[in-house]
Protein backbone atom coordinates (compact mmCIF):
# COMPACT_ATOMS: atom_id res chain seq x y z
CA UNK A 1 0.00 0.00 0.00
CA UNK A 2 1.52 3.33 -1.00
CA UNK A 3 2.61 5.66 1.74
CA UNK A 4 0.81 8.94 2.36
CA UNK A 5 3.01 11.98 2.73
CA UNK A 6 1.85 14.75 4.99
CA UNK A 7 3.19 18.04 3.73
CA UNK A 8 2.90 21.39 5.46
CA UNK A 9 0.64 24.10 4.08
CA UNK A 10 2.32 26.85 2.12
CA UNK A 11 0.78 30.14 1.01
CA UNK A 12 -0.14 30.19 -2.67
CA UNK A 13 -0.50 26.41 -2.99
CA UNK A 14 -3.31 23.91 -2.52
CA UNK A 15 -3.44 20.19 -1.82
CA UNK A 16 -4.20 17.91 -4.74
CA UNK A 17 -4.40 14.14 -4.94
CA UNK A 18 -1.55 12.76 -7.07
CA UNK A 19 -1.16 9.25 -8.60
CA UNK A 20 -0.09 6.69 -6.05
CA UNK A 21 -2.36 8.22 -3.42
CA UNK A 22 0.30 10.82 -2.57
CA UNK A 23 -0.35 14.48 -1.73
CA UNK A 24 1.55 17.19 -3.52
CA UNK A 25 1.30 20.85 -4.49
CA UNK A 26 -0.21 22.59 -7.45
CA UNK A 27 -0.24 26.38 -7.92
CA UNK A 28 -3.51 28.20 -7.54
CA UNK A 29 -4.68 30.51 -10.32
CA UNK A 30 -4.53 33.85 -8.58
CA UNK A 31 -6.63 36.39 -10.49
CA UNK A 32 -5.20 39.85 -10.96
CA UNK A 33 -6.62 42.19 -8.37
CA UNK A 34 -9.31 44.51 -9.70
CA UNK A 35 -9.96 48.20 -9.35
CA UNK A 36 -12.73 50.39 -8.05
CA UNK A 37 -13.70 53.99 -8.75
CA UNK A 38 -15.05 56.13 -5.91
CA UNK A 39 -16.41 59.66 -5.77
CA UNK A 40 -14.94 61.66 -2.89
CA UNK A 41 -17.51 64.42 -3.06
CA UNK A 42 -21.14 64.41 -2.09
CA UNK A 43 -21.99 67.14 -4.63
CA UNK A 44 -24.09 66.26 -7.66
CA UNK A 45 -21.49 67.60 -10.12
CA UNK A 46 -18.70 65.35 -8.84
CA UNK A 47 -21.02 62.35 -8.83
CA UNK A 48 -22.05 63.16 -12.41
CA UNK A 49 -18.43 63.25 -13.61
CA UNK A 50 -17.71 60.01 -11.74
CA UNK A 51 -20.70 58.32 -13.39
CA UNK A 52 -19.56 59.46 -16.85
CA UNK A 53 -16.14 57.95 -16.21
CA UNK A 54 -17.45 54.65 -14.83
CA UNK A 55 -19.88 54.29 -17.75
CA UNK A 56 -17.00 54.62 -20.19
CA UNK A 57 -14.99 52.08 -18.19
CA UNK A 58 -17.92 49.67 -17.87
CA UNK A 59 -17.68 49.42 -14.08
CA UNK A 60 -19.93 50.41 -11.21
CA UNK A 61 -19.23 53.38 -8.98
CA UNK A 62 -17.84 52.29 -5.63
CA UNK A 63 -20.19 52.38 -2.65
CA UNK A 64 -19.26 55.02 -0.11
CA UNK A 65 -20.86 57.73 1.98
CA UNK A 66 -19.34 61.21 2.24
CA UNK A 67 -21.06 63.79 4.40
CA UNK A 68 -20.58 66.66 6.84
CA UNK A 69 -21.62 66.21 10.44
CA UNK A 70 -23.48 68.91 12.35
CA UNK A 71 -20.19 70.33 13.63
CA UNK A 72 -18.88 70.53 10.01
CA UNK A 73 -16.48 67.60 10.43
CA UNK A 74 -16.04 65.42 7.35
CA UNK A 75 -17.00 61.78 7.68
CA UNK A 76 -16.32 59.06 5.08
CA UNK A 77 -17.59 55.49 5.17
CA UNK A 78 -16.43 52.86 2.66
CA UNK A 79 -19.27 50.40 2.10
CA UNK A 80 -17.35 47.56 0.38
CA UNK A 81 -14.08 45.68 0.59
CA UNK A 82 -11.11 47.27 -1.21
CA UNK A 83 -8.36 44.96 0.04
CA UNK A 84 -5.61 44.47 -2.53
CA UNK A 85 -7.32 46.58 -5.21
CA UNK A 86 -6.35 49.68 -7.19
CA UNK A 87 -8.63 52.48 -6.01
CA UNK A 88 -9.29 55.64 -8.04
CA UNK A 89 -10.77 58.58 -6.14
CA UNK A 90 -12.49 61.19 -8.32
CA UNK A 91 -12.61 64.59 -6.70
CA UNK A 92 -13.74 67.80 -8.33
CA UNK A 93 -13.23 71.08 -6.51
CA UNK A 94 -16.41 73.11 -5.89
CA UNK A 95 -16.49 76.57 -4.35
CA UNK A 96 -15.91 75.16 -0.86
CA UNK A 97 -12.31 74.20 -1.62
CA UNK A 98 -11.21 73.33 1.93
CA UNK A 99 -14.10 70.91 2.46
CA UNK A 100 -13.26 69.18 -0.83
CA UNK A 101 -9.62 68.83 0.23
CA UNK A 102 -10.62 67.29 3.55
CA UNK A 103 -13.00 64.86 1.82
CA UNK A 104 -10.15 63.70 -0.39
CA UNK A 105 -7.70 63.34 2.51
CA UNK A 106 -10.15 61.48 4.75
CA UNK A 107 -11.24 59.11 1.97
CA UNK A 108 -7.64 58.36 0.98
CA UNK A 109 -6.75 57.59 4.58
CA UNK A 110 -9.85 55.40 5.01
CA UNK A 111 -8.86 53.39 1.91
CA UNK A 112 -5.27 53.14 3.10
CA UNK A 113 -6.35 51.66 6.44
CA UNK A 114 -8.66 49.29 4.51
CA UNK A 115 -5.58 47.77 2.81
CA UNK A 116 -6.11 49.10 -0.70
CA UNK A 117 -3.11 48.23 -2.90
CA UNK A 118 -2.80 51.56 -4.71
CA UNK A 119 -4.75 54.78 -4.16
CA UNK A 120 -4.83 57.07 -7.20
CA UNK A 121 -6.38 60.52 -6.96
CA UNK A 122 -8.21 61.77 -10.07
CA UNK A 123 -8.16 65.52 -9.42
CA UNK A 124 -8.88 67.31 -12.72
CA UNK A 125 -8.27 70.74 -11.18
CA UNK A 126 -5.59 70.69 -8.50
CA UNK A 127 -6.58 73.11 -5.71
CA UNK A 128 -4.20 75.81 -4.47
CA UNK A 129 -2.25 75.51 -7.72
CA UNK A 130 -2.11 79.31 -7.97
CA UNK A 131 -0.21 79.38 -4.68
CA UNK A 132 2.82 77.60 -6.10
CA UNK A 133 5.29 80.48 -5.66
CA UNK A 134 6.58 82.37 -2.66
CA UNK A 135 4.84 85.73 -2.30
CA UNK A 136 5.92 88.27 0.29
CA UNK A 137 5.90 86.51 3.67
CA UNK A 138 3.45 83.84 2.59
CA UNK A 139 4.09 80.17 1.84
CA UNK A 140 3.98 77.71 -1.04
CA UNK A 141 0.65 76.15 -0.11
CA UNK A 142 0.64 73.85 -3.14
CA UNK A 143 3.73 72.08 -1.76
CA UNK A 144 2.01 71.68 1.62
CA UNK A 145 -1.04 70.08 -0.02
CA UNK A 146 1.17 67.68 -1.99
CA UNK A 147 2.79 66.52 1.26
CA UNK A 148 -0.60 66.08 2.93
CA UNK A 149 -1.90 63.92 0.08
CA UNK A 150 1.17 61.67 0.26
CA UNK A 151 0.79 61.34 4.02
CA UNK A 152 -2.91 60.45 3.66
CA UNK A 153 -2.00 57.48 1.44
CA UNK A 154 -2.20 58.58 -2.20
CA UNK A 155 0.33 56.82 -4.43
CA UNK A 156 -0.42 58.51 -7.77
CA UNK A 157 -2.32 61.52 -9.12
CA UNK A 158 -4.10 62.17 -12.41
CA UNK A 159 -4.71 65.87 -12.99
CA UNK A 160 -5.19 68.21 -15.92
CA UNK A 161 -3.40 71.38 -17.03
CA UNK A 162 -1.56 72.30 -13.84
CA UNK A 163 -1.22 76.07 -13.44
CA UNK A 164 2.56 75.60 -13.52
CA UNK A 165 4.09 72.36 -14.74
CA UNK A 166 6.82 72.64 -12.11
CA UNK A 167 4.17 71.73 -9.50
CA UNK A 168 4.82 68.08 -10.38
CA UNK A 169 8.14 68.41 -8.57
CA UNK A 170 6.34 68.97 -5.25
CA UNK A 171 5.15 65.35 -5.18
CA UNK A 172 7.01 62.26 -4.00
CA UNK A 173 4.90 60.00 -6.23
CA UNK A 174 4.01 59.96 -9.96
CA UNK A 175 1.82 62.71 -11.43
CA UNK A 176 0.12 62.45 -14.83
CA UNK A 177 -0.66 65.97 -16.03
CA UNK A 178 -3.17 65.46 -18.84
CA UNK A 179 -4.04 68.13 -21.41
CA UNK A 180 -7.44 69.52 -22.41
CA UNK A 181 -6.18 71.28 -25.55
CA UNK A 182 -7.30 68.51 -28.00
CA UNK A 183 -10.90 68.87 -26.79
CA UNK A 184 -10.81 72.68 -26.96
CA UNK A 185 -9.23 72.59 -30.42
CA UNK A 186 -11.96 70.21 -31.56
CA UNK A 187 -14.59 72.63 -30.21
CA UNK A 188 -13.03 75.48 -32.18
CA UNK A 189 -13.03 73.45 -35.40
CA UNK A 190 -16.57 72.11 -35.02
CA UNK A 191 -18.51 74.83 -33.17
CA UNK A 192 -17.03 78.14 -34.31
CA UNK A 193 -18.28 79.03 -37.81
CA UNK A 194 -15.57 80.32 -40.13
CA UNK A 195 -12.83 79.62 -37.58
CA UNK A 196 -10.30 79.94 -40.41
CA UNK A 197 -10.83 83.68 -40.10
CA UNK A 198 -9.87 83.58 -36.41
CA UNK A 199 -6.75 84.71 -34.60
CA UNK A 200 -5.46 83.23 -31.34
CA UNK A 201 -4.89 85.86 -28.65
CA UNK A 202 -2.77 85.64 -25.49
CA UNK A 203 -4.14 87.95 -22.80
CA UNK A 204 -0.62 88.48 -21.45
CA UNK A 205 2.97 87.75 -22.57
CA UNK A 206 3.13 84.93 -20.01
CA UNK A 207 0.32 83.13 -21.89
CA UNK A 208 1.99 83.55 -25.28
CA UNK A 209 3.49 80.04 -25.38
CA UNK A 210 0.12 78.37 -24.86
CA UNK A 211 -1.47 80.65 -27.47
CA UNK A 212 1.34 79.92 -29.92
CA UNK A 213 0.77 76.18 -29.50
CA UNK A 214 -2.94 76.61 -30.35
CA UNK A 215 -2.16 78.88 -33.31
CA UNK A 216 0.36 76.46 -34.83
CA UNK A 217 -1.96 73.46 -34.63
CA UNK A 218 -4.90 75.40 -36.07
CA UNK A 219 -2.62 77.16 -38.59
CA UNK A 220 -3.89 80.56 -37.47
CA UNK A 221 -2.30 83.90 -36.65
CA UNK A 222 -1.21 85.02 -33.18
CA UNK A 223 -1.73 88.25 -31.23
CA UNK A 224 -0.55 89.22 -27.75
CA UNK A 225 -1.99 91.74 -25.31
CA UNK A 226 0.46 93.68 -23.21
CA UNK A 227 -0.26 96.22 -20.52
CA UNK A 228 -2.04 96.93 -17.28
CA UNK A 229 -4.39 93.92 -17.27
CA UNK A 230 -1.51 91.44 -17.03
CA UNK A 231 0.53 93.19 -14.31
CA UNK A 232 -1.61 92.58 -11.23
CA UNK A 233 -0.37 89.06 -10.46
CA UNK A 234 3.17 89.30 -11.80
CA UNK A 235 4.10 92.16 -9.46
CA UNK A 236 4.01 89.76 -6.51
CA UNK A 237 5.17 86.58 -8.18
CA UNK A 238 8.71 86.58 -6.80
CA UNK A 239 8.12 88.36 -3.47
CA UNK A 240 9.46 91.72 -4.62
CA UNK A 241 7.58 95.01 -4.75
CA UNK A 242 8.48 98.30 -6.31
CA UNK A 243 10.95 100.07 -3.95
CA UNK A 244 10.15 103.40 -2.30
CA UNK A 245 11.09 106.47 -4.28
CA UNK A 246 14.27 107.41 -2.41
CA UNK A 247 17.64 108.21 -3.92
CA UNK A 248 19.62 105.65 -1.94
CA UNK A 249 19.30 103.29 1.00
CA UNK A 250 22.20 102.76 3.38
CA UNK A 251 22.35 99.18 4.61
CA UNK A 252 25.94 99.27 5.88
CA UNK A 253 28.47 102.05 6.34
CA UNK A 254 30.13 102.58 2.99
CA UNK A 255 27.57 100.46 1.06
CA UNK A 256 24.83 102.28 -0.81
CA UNK A 257 22.24 100.75 -3.11
CA UNK A 258 21.59 102.56 -6.40
CA UNK A 259 18.25 104.17 -7.12
CA UNK A 260 15.73 101.60 -8.41
CA UNK A 261 12.99 102.87 -10.65
CA UNK A 262 9.44 102.04 -9.54
CA UNK A 263 7.36 99.88 -11.86
CA UNK A 264 4.80 101.61 -14.02
CA UNK A 265 1.82 99.90 -15.60
CA UNK A 266 1.57 100.76 -19.30
CA UNK A 267 -1.81 100.92 -21.05
CA UNK A 268 -3.05 97.79 -22.80
CA UNK A 269 -1.72 97.39 -26.31
CA UNK A 270 -2.32 94.67 -28.91
CA UNK A 271 0.65 93.20 -30.74
CA UNK A 272 -0.91 91.82 -33.92
CA UNK A 273 -3.77 92.64 -36.27
CA UNK A 274 -7.23 91.54 -35.09
CA UNK A 275 -9.30 93.77 -37.37
CA UNK A 276 -12.17 91.92 -39.04
CA UNK A 277 -11.20 88.65 -37.31
CA UNK A 278 -12.62 86.27 -34.71
CA UNK A 279 -10.50 86.68 -31.57
CA UNK A 280 -9.98 83.53 -29.47
CA UNK A 281 -8.42 84.18 -26.04
CA UNK A 282 -6.79 81.07 -24.54
CA UNK A 283 -5.67 80.41 -20.96
CA UNK A 284 -5.66 77.61 -18.39
CA UNK A 285 -7.96 79.17 -15.75
CA UNK A 286 -10.93 81.54 -15.91
CA UNK A 287 -11.53 82.83 -12.39
CA UNK A 288 -11.85 86.57 -11.88
CA UNK A 289 -12.81 87.67 -15.36
CA UNK A 290 -11.96 91.38 -15.16
CA UNK A 291 -8.80 90.84 -17.25
CA UNK A 292 -10.75 88.95 -19.92
CA UNK A 293 -13.48 91.60 -20.01
CA UNK A 294 -10.90 94.39 -20.38
CA UNK A 295 -9.11 92.43 -23.10
CA UNK A 296 -12.41 91.86 -24.95
CA UNK A 297 -13.14 95.59 -24.95
CA UNK A 298 -9.71 96.37 -26.42
CA UNK A 299 -10.10 93.65 -29.07
CA UNK A 300 -13.54 94.99 -29.97
CA UNK A 301 -12.10 98.48 -30.36
CA UNK A 302 -9.39 97.07 -32.63
CA UNK A 303 -11.98 95.55 -34.96
CA UNK A 304 -12.55 91.98 -33.77
CA UNK A 305 -16.18 91.10 -34.53
CA UNK A 306 -16.46 87.99 -32.31
CA UNK A 307 -14.59 87.14 -29.11
CA UNK A 308 -14.26 83.69 -27.56
CA UNK A 309 -12.52 82.69 -24.32
CA UNK A 310 -11.17 79.13 -24.16
CA UNK A 311 -9.83 77.67 -20.90
CA UNK A 312 -9.49 74.33 -19.15
CA UNK A 313 -10.72 75.25 -15.68
CA UNK A 314 -13.77 77.44 -15.17
CA UNK A 315 -13.65 78.61 -11.57
CA UNK A 316 -15.84 81.62 -12.47
CA UNK A 317 -15.76 83.08 -8.98
CA UNK A 318 -17.71 85.97 -7.46
CA UNK A 319 -19.49 88.11 -10.08
CA UNK A 320 -17.91 86.35 -13.08
CA UNK A 321 -21.20 85.18 -14.71
CA UNK A 322 -22.74 88.66 -14.56
CA UNK A 323 -19.57 90.34 -15.87
CA UNK A 324 -19.36 87.88 -18.76
CA UNK A 325 -23.02 88.39 -19.64
CA UNK A 326 -22.60 92.18 -19.74
CA UNK A 327 -19.27 92.11 -21.62
CA UNK A 328 -18.28 92.00 -25.27
CA UNK A 329 -17.37 88.30 -24.92
CA UNK A 330 -19.53 86.06 -27.11
CA UNK A 331 -18.70 82.70 -25.49
CA UNK A 332 -16.63 81.33 -22.62
CA UNK A 333 -15.75 77.68 -23.25
CA UNK A 334 -14.45 75.60 -20.33
CA UNK A 335 -14.25 71.89 -19.51
CA UNK A 336 -16.08 70.00 -16.77
CA UNK A 337 -13.01 69.70 -14.52
CA UNK A 338 -14.80 72.05 -12.08
CA UNK A 339 -18.55 72.15 -11.32
CA UNK A 340 -20.10 75.30 -12.81
CA UNK A 341 -23.76 74.43 -13.38
CA UNK A 342 -24.98 77.39 -11.30
CA UNK A 343 -22.82 79.80 -13.29
CA UNK A 344 -24.23 78.41 -16.56
CA UNK A 345 -27.75 79.12 -15.35
CA UNK A 346 -26.73 82.70 -14.63
CA UNK A 347 -24.91 83.19 -17.93
CA UNK A 348 -25.92 81.35 -21.16
CA UNK A 349 -22.61 82.40 -22.77
CA UNK A 350 -20.76 79.74 -20.72
CA UNK A 351 -20.32 76.45 -22.63
CA UNK A 352 -18.91 73.14 -21.38
CA UNK A 353 -16.65 70.57 -23.03
CA UNK A 354 -16.65 67.04 -21.59
CA UNK A 355 -13.20 65.56 -20.79
CA UNK A 356 -14.37 62.38 -19.05
CA UNK A 357 -13.13 60.33 -22.02
CA UNK A 358 -9.45 61.06 -21.42
CA UNK A 359 -9.80 60.64 -17.64
CA UNK A 360 -11.39 57.21 -18.13
CA UNK A 361 -8.67 56.14 -20.56
CA UNK A 362 -5.98 57.30 -18.12
CA UNK A 363 -7.56 55.18 -15.36
CA UNK A 364 -7.70 52.13 -17.62
CA UNK A 365 -4.09 52.48 -18.74
CA UNK A 366 -2.71 53.01 -15.25
CA UNK A 367 -4.52 49.96 -13.88
CA UNK A 368 -3.35 47.77 -16.78
CA UNK A 369 0.21 49.09 -16.63
CA UNK A 370 0.04 50.49 -20.17
CA UNK A 371 1.98 53.45 -21.52
CA UNK A 372 0.41 56.89 -21.17
CA UNK A 373 2.23 58.24 -24.24
CA UNK A 374 -0.85 57.81 -26.46
CA UNK A 375 -2.73 60.41 -24.39
CA UNK A 376 0.01 62.96 -25.08
CA UNK A 377 0.33 62.47 -28.82
CA UNK A 378 0.69 65.75 -30.74
CA UNK A 379 0.84 67.58 -27.40
CA UNK A 380 3.54 70.22 -27.08
CA UNK A 381 5.36 71.13 -23.90
CA UNK A 382 3.83 74.61 -24.00
CA UNK A 383 0.21 73.40 -23.78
Amino acid sequence: MPRRLLVPYKSGFSYSRLPGACYGFSKMNVAKSGYRVFSANSSAACTELAKRITERLGVELGKSVVYQESNRETRVEIKESVRGQDIFIIQTIPRDVNTAVMELLVMAYALKTSCARNIIGVIPYFPYSKQCKMRKRGSIVCKLLASMLAKAGLTHIITMDLHQKEIQGFFTFPVDNLRASPFLLQYIQEEIPDYRNAIIVAKSPSAAKRAQSYAERLRLGLAVLHGEAQCAESDMADGRNSPPSVKSTTVHPGLELPLLMAKEKPPITVVGDVGGRIAILVDDIVDDVEDFVAAAEILKERGAYKIYVMATHGLLSAEAPRLIEESAIDEVVVTNTIPHEIQKLQCPKIKTVDVSMILAEAIRRIHNGESMAYLFRNITVDD
